[in-house]
């Protein structure tokens, strides 16, 4: 049984379209639930997931309340509510094709050594992609993951997107569940609770798989591509990795500065391909990007 699992803060714009196109899934009613852990929202999000219930009243609904506030905390609730033993995380600002369900459901049936697995991630803009967005930007601010149309496993230093993941429910026995200390909470940017919990994962030599037929479409609003949100966000992520690595060790964080410092010269290398091509935006974005991260990274929180 699959457990579609959703976590949401302040989202009623979103919120009954992505339920919607659950399910509207070819998938039958009694093989999946959808479990919805409302993160402390202030708007008409339980509104909408009544509408959805009153509208919908086939599909399992397992709505929930989690009071303390953070991603991780509301992650880690949908895994104590849920039922079945494959849980898939939908972002709630977003939509999923009409083979989502089939195709998780279908992959660990027939791979029962896979744990874990993902499928793409595609923006769709409210309004326009601005000119600075640049193939190394756009997975930043939107969250893009795209592998091609075939099934593999993830490679090297890839992982799922944390909005479009499937897990089987036994992993999180052997690794523990989402760090707390890491997500966002209520407007904080901070983040890598995912990449934390895949790395547990790649160390006990776990294989999780890239899916192209599960895809999720992500919603970008115009606010999310201002210049205020892309400078707290890329700070966030410095900031996220000096949690997450001290957290592991200081070596740990001495080799994450080791690696800061290569991809320095890797944005310059860029920057200079973006002048040469009179791109600049694009190359000021990415210079923009790998400060903030860098600034995050070594100042003490």
């Amino acid at each position: 049984m699959l457990s579609i699992i959703l976590c949401t803060y302040n989202r009623d714009k979103y919120i009954y379209n992505v339920l919607q196109s659950i399910a509207l899934n070819q998938y039958p009613t009694n093989q999946y639930e959808i479990v919805l852990v409302n993160n402390n929202s202030t708007d008409d999000t339980e509104k909408e997931c009544s509408r959805f219930q009153t509208d919908y009243p086939a599909v399992q609904f397992n709505y929930c309340v989690e009071v303390n506030q953070g991603l991780s905390y509301a992650r880690n609730r949908g895994i104590k509510e849920s039922q079945g033993d494959i849980l898939v995380y939908v972002d709630d600002d977003a939509l999923v094709n009409d083979k989502y369900l089939q195709t998780y459901s279908d992959f660990f049936e027939k791979n029962p050594a896979a744990v874990a697995a993902g499928g793409p991630i595609l923006p769709v803009y409210e309004t326009e992609e601005p000119t600075w967005m640049s193939h190394y930007t756009r997975q930043l601010i939107t969250g893009r993951l795209y592998l091609g149309e075939s099934e593999r496993e993830f490679p090297k230093n890839g992982f799922p997107g944390g909005g479009n993941a499937a897990y089987r429910k036994s992993v999180f026995d052997r690794i523990g569940l989402f760090n707390v200390e890491l997500g966002r909470k209520g407007n904080s940017l901070i983040g890598a609770e995912e990449k934390d919990l895949f790395d547990k994962m790649t160390s006990l030599k776990m294989h999780f798989y890239y899916l192209p037929t599960a895809i999720l479409y992500h919603i970008i609003p115009e606010k999310k591509l201002t210049p205020d949100y892309f400078n707290r966000l890329t700070y966030s992520i410095g900031v996220s990795e000096r949690y997450r690595t001290l957290q592991i060790s200081k070596m740990k964080y001495v080799k994450r500065i080791f690696s800061e410092c290569i991809k320095w010269c890797a944005t310059i290398i860029l920057w200079m391909g973006f002048a040469i091509r009179f791109q600049f935006d694009k190359g000021n974005a990415l210079f923009r990007f790998r400060r903030n991260v860098t600034k995050g990274l070594l100042t003490r929180q």
